[in-house]
């Protein structure tokens, strides 16, 4: 027989630290009036990595989307609510999403490299913003894949295509192109869900240099890489924030039924 839960318990934990983002009465509706995310209020804590979770549907890639805005280039799709960050909500219209999403930047589900070379991939974007000097460009380039733990693989073929690069290598790539534009914050929607073993703990060892200058914020399906590589785990049910507490205790002793059977693999 099926567990029946009571979907209006709630535990979610408020820090004391300093917060890199919070949401207050988050939602998010598509074609006008379908209700996706239901009114979450949460907040990250900074220099640390945060873990959403949840079965499929639950909305925690809808919620990650709407923290840089993405949301906003859905047809029909409206987010209300406030999104704080550096005291400013980045959900009014007149914010620049431009400077948002330079501010917060993302990693997607599948690594997406542009059809051009290793360093073009990087290098394009600051040439577009106006840096000329090839030594400036060649400086960003190098830093940035030295944070993505890629630098060394590639250093002999930055003229390389970065389409045939392996699909570790390519999300490696992918995340030095979102830091060499010096976020804050990092999404990250199942970022090794489409790679290997070896390739998924490279990107987790990755995360884990990365939290010392970066807030770091993922979507997961992988419940052992939840508990490996996050600091903080918050579990998502159909469109509501149901636990959220350091990782330890959701894999450990969490408080609600529902997300101990959820992450033990009881759930239903």
């Amino acid at each position: 027989m099926a567990t029946t839960y009571d979907w209006n318990e709630r535990h979610i934990l408020t820090f004391d630290r300093e917060i890199a983002l919070s949401t207050t009465d988050l939602r998010v509706f598509y074609n006008g009036t379908k209700e996706a995310i239901h009114g979450v209020s949460m907040s990250f804590p900074k220099n640390k990595i945060t873990a959403l979770i949840g079965p499929s549907g639950s909305g925690k890639s809808t919620y990650l989307r709407a923290l840089n805005r993405m949301n906003d280039t859905i047809d029909g799709a409206r987010v209300t609510g406030e999104i704080t960050y550096e005291g400013v909500n980045i959900n009014d219209p007149k914010v620049n999403v431009y400077e948002v999403r330079k501010q917060i930047g993302m990693v997607f589900q599948r690594p997406n490299p542009f059809p051009k070379s290793i360093y073009e991939n990087i290098a394009f974007i600051h040439r577009r913003e106006g840096i000329k000097e090839k030594k400036k460009l060649d400086e960003i380039v190098e830093k940035a894949l030295k944070q993505a733990a890629l630098w060394d693989q590639v250093k002999d073929n930055l003229n390389g295509s970065a389409l045939a690069m392996s699909g570790g290598q390519a999300q490696r790539l992918c995340i030095a192109r979102a830091l060499s534009v010096k976020p804050d914050i990092l999404l990250m929607d199942e970022p090794a869900s489409a790679l290997d073993p070896i390739s998924t703990m490279q990107i987790e060892e990755t995360m884990s240099d990365l939290k010392k200058d970066y807030t770091i914020i993922i979507v997961t399906h992988n419940m052992a890489q939840a508990s490996r590589a996050s600091d903080y785990t918050a579990f998502y049910y159909s469109g509501d924030l149901i636990e959220y507490d350091e990782t330890s205790k959701i894999f450990t002793q969490p408080t609600l039924k529902a997300t101990e059977d959820y992450v033990s693999g009881h759930f239903g």
